[in-house]
């Protein structure tokens, strides 16, 4: 409360003609001699004002901004990924510790019977080390980097998407997402041709925690069910299911063969799961004409 004629009079220098005061309006103390309060003059409020923007944006108001853009929208396994990262300046100069992308998708985790849904990180990619963005100014920096071979493909409920994020100092950090569409890898879509030409039909695609002695570098496997629509396994086979570690030379392919119960003998084996077999299956470049015939024979061989 103002304590004197003094006070009201330095209030009404910095009231404006409608009769509004300028935000902040800092007290800035009182004056040793005369015990007059003194408050902020012009330049003071100019500086106030940076404070105010500064603590705007700490908490994401008029902060930096980020949007990553892709030279395109779908990719295969294993292929180059390209585009830039658009930085915009905000109210405020912003220093930015890094930039980085993460490449994410989630899988199915069960537990006593439960299922959750996880995320996972498939790569990391940095972007740029430390950078400077002033009020309004808008930075480009281009990227690059390929995506793993064992990147889900997107099929079914699967999901991926490159997430990049600003690391700003006293301040929330400034984050976009873009999904992608991932396509398989040649030597995959190969296998998905061959199972369609012997009377398979793609059911269901999910990616699902993995036993340990199948984990190689994720916690998780893309599972692809198959079941027989025509042909010659219909009526001998429940379904077939496939999991692919894809590298630079080939595939190595996991076959779960579910035999249809014949008889009394192959209703106990289904209900102790004895019906399935796990097979493992490898072929490259060099098989693929052969493939439908290859994936026959290891299909008959355990059915």
């Amino acid at each position: 409360m103002l304590q004197s004629k003094q006070d009201k009079k330095t209030l009404s220098a910095v009231v404006k003609p409608n009769g509004t005061v300028p935000f902040p309006l800092f007290l800035k103390g009182r004056n040793f001699f005369t015990g007059r309060s003194v408050f902020s003059t012009e330049i003071d409020d100019k500086e106030a004002n940076s404070l105010f923007k500064k603590l705007l944006s700490s908490i994401g108001i008029g902060s930096a901004t980020v949007d990553t853009k892709l030279a395109k929208a779908q990719y295969a396994q294993g292929e180059t990924v390209e585009g830039v990262v658009e930085i915009r300046g905000g109210s405020v100069e912003q220093h930015i510790d890094k930039i980085d992308l993460a490449l994410v998708t989630t899988y199915i985790r069960e537990v006593d019977d439960h299922k959750f849904e996880e995320k996972a990180v498939l790569a990391r990619h940095k972007v740029s080390d430390s950078l400077t963005i002033g009020p309004n100014e808008t930075k480009t920096i281009p990227f690059r980097f390929t995506l793993p071979y064992d990147t889900p493909v997107t099929l079914g409920s699967s999901k991926v998407w490159l997430q990049t994020g600003l690391d700003i100092q006293m301040a929330l950090d400034p984050q976009d997402r873009d999904y992608l569409t991932i396509e398989p890898h040649p030597l995959v879509t190969a296998f998905l041709e061959a199972a369609r030409q012997l009377g398979f039909r793609l059911h269901h695609v999910q990616c699902e925690q993995a036993p340990r002695h199948w984990q190689r570098r994720l916690p998780f496997v893309q599972e692809f069910e198959f079941r027989p629509a025509s042909g010659a396994f219909r009526g001998r086979l429940d379904e077939l299911e496939a999991i692919f570690f894809v590298s630079e030379h080939g595939v190595e392919t996991i076959l779960e063969i579910d035999r249809k119960a014949r008889g009394f003998a192959g209703l106990l084996a289904e209900a102790l799961d004895m019906d399935e077999t796990l097979v493992r299956f490898t072929y490259g470049p060099n098989d693929l004409a052969s493939l439908p015939q290859l994936l026959a024979n290891a299909i008959h061989r355990y059915s």
